[in-house]
């Protein structure tokens, strides 16, 4: 239990009127312009410090972390004013989180943190078995990093931690980017079962926390649609759409990928598990037209691009790409050929998406049934007062000759 005492000492940042809305309804950003700085200068406060936050009536609404350079300039932590901030709650959190993906995986696999669905905002935990990839995007976690290590032992006793902190998102926040031990050591490369395929990964040299369990459900509920199919895997990265369909029964499989690094690995998770793909080096969008060019086909093809769109202002050129891209893949696509739809852009409604999809259809004079309408995994939670929380929209498509 925290002290008055404990609490007294902390900084406090009070809103503007009405400004404490959002936040009683559940949300858990502070944005800049809503703080009273008259009352509670916030250019005052360092990086990373965690505050009282209370409405322009005294009412405490939160304790939350505060970087005063960002436009998201707090994220709350806790709302009971007697659950200050620390090792303790962290705990609390990943233990809530622990016993949700305990009922929905049978092997421990999966995100075990996803930020503010999981109450914890800027963090991300990945369990690989023994092994935790953590992910501080913030620099209110940045500091709470030997707490968060702390946690980690106590509810998971992993035999290593690593924070892979190289993202980019890191820098508008003021922090370095680094990969770096926590505890224990991690081995260049581990094994991540999905399937009946042992992937080859690697951790520190992979993309984001070297494994995208996000699209894991998707993978699988492809499955269906691959028996005795020609499958091609597009932004394939370490194969687990196409390999995880030639596990399933695809007769031909033909992954592309523009790093060399992810198509090495993906070539020895191939060999270890007895399965040939075609691989193909090259950027996407130029690979796609070529096949279209030597008159190739597919029975199923999967386009699952990194963000087009990662700020608002790229919607208009990033929802050209997608219908580009769309179109370029379904017309590759057999007759009753499936088209697995991909976006990871937050900022793409699903509707547009669904829009691109569509419009590329009909410049192909094709006609295209939307037959599964599907997101992210449930070990990515949607937090319903944060629509940033659903980002992963996948459309499985069935396109027709009109």
């Amino acid at each position: 239990m925290n002290t008055r005492a404990d609490t007294a000492l902390l900084p406090e940042l009070r809103l503007k009127r009405g400004e404490d809305r959002r936040l009683s309804a559940g949300h858990l950003w502070v944005f800049s312009n809503e703080v009273d700085t008259a009352r509670t200068p916030l250019q005052d406060i360092e990086p990373g410090t965690i505050c009282r936050i209370l409405s322009d009536r005294d009412k405490f609404l939160g304790y939350a972390y505060v970087n005063p350079h960002t436009l998201i300039c707090a994220r709350i932590l806790s709302r009971n004013p007697a659950h200050l901030p620390g090792k303790s709650l962290l705990v609390h959190r990943l233990q809530v989180a622990q016993s949700l993906r305990r009922s929905l995986y049978e092997r421990p696999f999966y995100r075990l943190v996803f930020g503010e669905s999981d109450a914890l905002p800027g963090l991300v935990l990945d369990r690989f078995g023994d092994i935790v990839v953590g992910q501080a995007a913030t620099a209110g976690m940045e500091a709470l990093r030997p707490q968060i290590e702390a946690a980690v032992r106590q509810v998971i006793d992993p035999a290593a931690m690593l924070w892979k902190n190289d993202m980019g998102v890191r820098e508008l926040e003021g922090l370095p980017a680094y990969v770096e031990t926590a505890f224990g050591e991690v081995p260049q490369h581990i094994e991540v079962p999905e399937g009946g395929v042992d992937f080859h990964v690697s951790l520190q040299g992979g993309q984001k926390t070297g494994w995208f369990f996000d699209q894991a459900m998707n993978r699988l509920a492809l499955r269906k649609y691959v028996g005795g199919a020609r499958v091609l895997d597009v932004f394939s990265y370490l194969g687990a759409w196409g390999l995880g369909a030639a596990r399933a029964g695809a007769t031909e499989v033909t992954c592309v990928d523009s790093s060399a690094a992810a198509l090495e690995a993906l070539q020895e998770t191939a060999i270890a598990n007895a399965i040939k793909p075609t691989v193909i080096r090259g950027d996407a969008f130029q690979v796609l037209e070529n096949l279209h060019a030597e008159r190739r086909r597919f029975d199923v093809v999967v386009i699952d691009p990194p963000a087009f769109i990662k700020r608002r202002k790229d919607i208009p050129k990033g929802t050209a790409a997608y219908k580009r891209l769309n179109q370029l893949a379904l017309q590759l696509l057999e007759r009753d050929g499936i088209l697995v739809s991909c976006s990871c852009s937050w900022h793409l409604e699903p509707d547009h998406l669904m829009g691109a999809v569509q419009r590329a259809s009909r410049h192909l004079n094709r006609f295209t049934q939307i037959i599964e309408v599907r997101g992210q995994a449930p070990d990515h939670p949607l937090h319903p007062a944060i629509a940033e929380s659903r980002y992963l929209k996948a459309y499985f498509c069935r396109s027709v000759q009109d």
